[in-house]
């Protein structure tokens, strides 16, 4: 049996890298008694993986990692006894079965994810925030800004990975862009396919505005991941997605 676990990220454990957390889980699934599953051979390790890495700083609603089980437990009684075990600043959303394909692994199906952009008034803390439309007002209106980004034919970034630098056109990537309420709500392409942090899109907003991300502090903080809803073609808008915790069942208490 495969199961999927999300879990929320904040606080303090925003700070630690993605290696950490892995080994921490690690840690957490034999202190909170879960069933999961091994590898076979002469070095066996916990069969689990995430869906989509947070970058270090960042905090999060919608972390995703899946595991395999020897054995059933139910959805209830694994999110209470991790919980338990968890530190200040992760905590169980949901403990959901999902399909044995390995085509529908979190790692496999992500597609999209929906960040928060708060405005700081201090690059010291990300608690202390200010509206978009304040930070932005000596830029001119907020949400004239973000559309006069959008419309431009082609938004280019220099993308950096450990091979190779190399510019791309990112327009393409970000589905959804716009002012709500306080803060910045940007809806980007993620996963193995096509890739887009918000740092990336922010770093060329504030280009196209004539500063820079240290001029205009900003925090961010990951809504969601989402798959293609496998019941529609269209993949630019975001009612065309759907989150990875949909695509599961509650474990019932006797399976």
């Amino acid at each position: 049996m495969k199961a999927r676990i999300k879990f929320r990220k904040y606080g303090v454990m925003r700070f630690i890298g993605h290696l950490d957390v892995m080994r921490y889980f690690q840690k957490a699934m034999r202190r909170a008694d879960i069933p999961i599953a091994f590898t076979s051979g002469y070095s066996p390790h916990m069969i689990m993986s995430f869906a989509q890495p947070l970058g270090v700083g960042v905090t999060s609603d919608g972390e995703y990692l899946d595991i395999e089980l020897k054995e059933s437990i139910s959805s209830e009684k694994a999110v209470k006894q991790l919980n338990a075990v968890m530190v200040e600043g992760i905590d169980i959303v949901s403990f959901i079965q999902i399909p044995e394909d390995k085509k529908a692994s979190g790692m496999t199906i992500v597609a999209a994810a929906e960040y928060k952009v708060s405005f700081l008034k201090s690059a010291k803390s990300a608690y202390e925030t200010i509206s978009v439309r304040d930070a932005l007002s000596e830029k001119g209106d907020a949400e004239r800004l973000v559309h006069n980004f959008l419309k431009l034919d082609q938004i280019m970034v220099l993308k950096k990975s450990k091979k190779q630098e190399r510019e791309i056109d990112i327009k393409p990537l970000i589905y959804r862009m716009e002012v709500e309420g306080e803060q910045l709500h940007l809806f980007l392409a993620a996963g193995s396919e096509e890739n887009l942090k918000p740092d990336l899109v922010m770093e060329a907003f504030f280009k196209f505005l004539g500063t820079t991300k240290e001029e205009t502090p900003v925090h961010y903080h990951r809504l969601e991941v989402y798959a293609k809803n496998p019941n529609d073609g269209k993949d630019t808008d975001m009612t065309q997605f759907v989150s990875l915790e949909s695509l599961g069942n509650l474990i019932p208490e006797f399976n």
